[in-house]
C-alpha cells in the first residue's frame, strides 16, 4: 500500500510539473491565435470594407479621410471602375486616367481599401500622373481572406501593372506603398517578373519585417512581446505559409532594380529609423534615395508634412524619367 501511495504522489506531483510547464505554452498558441484572427484575417466578407474610416477616433487619421473623399468627389468624372482576375482573386480598383504617361499604384495598409489611397492621389495628381487606387486582396471589394504582408499577394500587383500597361498603354509606372501595402510592394519590385515598365518604388514606412513592426505595436501598448507575437506569427504560417519572421522587405531590397525612394517619419515607432537606414543600406535599386520627416506618426508624413513630401516625390520622378 505505502509503495502503490508513493507511485502515485510520484505521479500527481509529475502531472502538476508537466501541467505547470505547459499551461504558459498553451495559452501562448491559444492568444497567438487570437491575435493572429483579431489582426490579419478577414473573418467576415464585410471585415475591411469601403466606406469607413478605419480610426474615427485618430484626428489626423479622419482629417486624410476628409480630404481623401473630397478627392474622390472632384476627381470623378476621371474614374474608370477597373477589376481583374489574380490567381483566382477578382480584385477591384479604380483608373483615374488624366490622360498622362505616367501612372502611380497606390497601395493602402492592412484593414485598408482604394478610399483610403485617395489621400495619397493628391500629390501624384499635382504631379501629373494618372491613377490606379485598389482593393488589397482580402479587402473592400476584393476577394480572399488573409493578410500576408505581399508574399504572396505581391503577385496582384504584377497583374495590375501589366493591366495598366496594356488596356491604357502606359510605360512608366510606379508603386506608391504605406506601410504594410509597401511591403507588398517591395515584393513585386523584388520579383524576378517584375517589367520594365515598372519603373519606381516609393517606400511611405517600410518595416524591416512584419514580425518587427507588430512587436513594436505590442510594446507601445504594454503588452507582453513573449511569447504572443512569436505564437502569432506561427499561426500565420499555418494558415497561409507566409514566414512573417524572417522574411519580408529586409530580405527583398537586395533583390531590387529600378528606382527606390524611401521615406521616413522621425516619430515612427513602428517602422523605426533604424529600419530605415538598414533597408537603405541593403537596396540594391540602381537609384535609391532616403528622406526623413521631421513630424508624423506612422502613415501619416504626409498630413504633416505635404509641401516637402511632394516635393520629395517630383524631384525624385524627375532624376528618374527617361
Amino acid at each position: 500500500m505505502e509503495t502503490l501511495l508513493l507511485v502515485l504522489t510520484i505521479i500527481s506531483v509529475s502531472l502538476l510539473f508537466l501541467f505547470e510547464v505547459v499551461k504558459p505554452i498553451v495559452v501562448g498558441y491559444i492568444v497567438g491565435r487570437i491575435l493572429y484572427r483579431n489582426h490579419l484575417v478577414r473573418k467576415e466578407p464585410t471585415d475591411w470594407g469601403r466606406d469607413r474610416c478605419s480610426d474615427p477616433t485618430n484626428y489626423e487619421q479622419v482629417l486624410m479621410w476628409k480630404a481623401g473623399l473630397k478627392w474622390g468627389e472632384e476627381n470623378k468624372d476621371y474614374c474608370t471602375p477597373v477589376d481583374i482576375m489574380s490567381e483566382g482573386f477578382h480584385l477591384f480598383g479604380e483608373f483615374y486616367d488624366f490622360k498622362k504617361d505616367k501612372t502611380v499604384i497606390i497601395v493602402p495598409g492592412r484593414t485598408e481599401t482604394l478610399q483610403y489611397s485617395y489621400y495619397f492621389a493628391i500629390p501624384y495628381k499635382e504631379l501629373g500622373f494618372n491613377i490606379l487606387v485598389i482593393d488589397k486582396r482580402a479587402h473592400g471589394w476584393s476577394d480572399g481572406k488573409y493578410e500576408d504582408a505581399g508574399q504572396f499577394s505581391h503577385v496582384d500587383l504584377l497583374r495590375w501593372s501589366e493591366f495598366i500597361h496594356e488596356k491604357f498603354g502606359v510605360n512608366d509606372i510606379t508603386l506608391h506603398g504605406i506601410c504594410i501595402g509597401g511591403s507588398t510592394c517591395s515584393f513585386a519590385f523584388a520579383s524576378k517578373d517584375r517589367p520594365e515598365y515598372l519603373k519606381r518604388f516609393v517606400a511611405d514606412g517600410l518595416f524591416a519585417t512584419f514580425y518587427e513592426t507588430f512587436k513594436n505595436h505590442m510594446i507601445d501598448q504594454h503588452r507582453p512581446v513573449f511569447p504572443y507575437c512569436h505564437t502569432t506569427m506561427f499561426w500565420a504560417k499555418v494558415y497561409t505559409k507566409a514566414n512573417l519572421t524572417h522574411n519580408g522587405p529586409r530580405y527583398q531590397v537586395g533583390k531590387m532594380g529600378g528606382a527606390v525612394l524611401f521615406l521616413y517619419s522621425k516619430e515612427d515607432i513602428f517602422s523605426t529609423p533604424e529600419q530605415a537606414h538598414e533597408l537603405y543600406e541593403k537596396c540594391s535599386a540602381k537609384k535609391k534615395e532616403l528622406v526623413f520627416f521631421d513630424k508624423g506618426c506612422h502613415s501619416h508624413i504626409l498630413i504633416n508634412n505635404p509641401e516637402k513630401y511632394r516635393e520629395t516625390i517630383r524631384k525624385f520622378i524627375e532624376e528618374t524619367s527617361d
